[in-house]
């Protein structure tokens, strides 16, 4: 199971934190996700491709730094 990190900006509270978990699981191939709002960033567990990560959460409304 690969990990993937990405850094997410302009997440400040838990419905932030709620909703790039959603869009997140909205993805095939995630087996699990977690949401750290301290450290700015998502950690991906499972097989779901990067980019359609990214695509996920930019059209939450967050924008991921590379």
């Amino acid at each position: 199971m690969e990990q993937i990190l990405l850094k997410v900006k302009n997440m400040s509270c838990n419905h932030c934190k709620n909703t790039v978990e959603k869009a997140v699981k909205s993805v095939g191939g995630v087996e699990s996700v977690e949401v750290s709002l301290e450290q700015g960033q998502v950690v991906v567990k499972g097989s779901a491709p990067r980019d359609q990560l990214i695509k996920a959460i930019e059209e939450a409304g967050y924008d991921v730094v590379q």
